[in-house]
């Protein structure tokens, strides 16, 4: 798997709970979601995203390196830059197109 390959996985996983109204992609609400729920999605999409990116590394160099806390942090802000345009969609673009 290359590089752009896992950064177009990861920028897709971060954008996912901002674009759905399902919970995981497959519970539907019929009241939608609340911004909370929003939030586990996207922590969980982030662990998910971790997971893709060591099977990347375990692939590519036959080990994982062992991380501090500083790079979970550090990858964890970056997943959240990565998730703003659908935040912006979500919340900026959709009530726009609304009125």
């Amino acid at each position: 798997m290359s590089s752009l390959v896992l950064i177009i996985i990861v920028l897709v996983l971060a954008n996912l709970p901002w674009l759905t109204e399902r919970f995981f992609l497959f519970i539907a609400m019929p009241k939608g979601k609340s911004v909370s729920l929003r939030l586990v999605e996207l922590l969980s999409f982030y662990l998910l995203s971790l997971v893709v990116a060591a099977m990347a590394e375990m692939q590519f160099s036959g080990d994982i390196h062992k991380q501090e806390w500083e790079f979970f942090w550090s990858t964890f802000f970056a997943y959240l830059v990565l998730s703003v345009p659908g935040v912006v969609y979500r919340y900026q673009w959709l009530p726009l197109s609304r009125k």
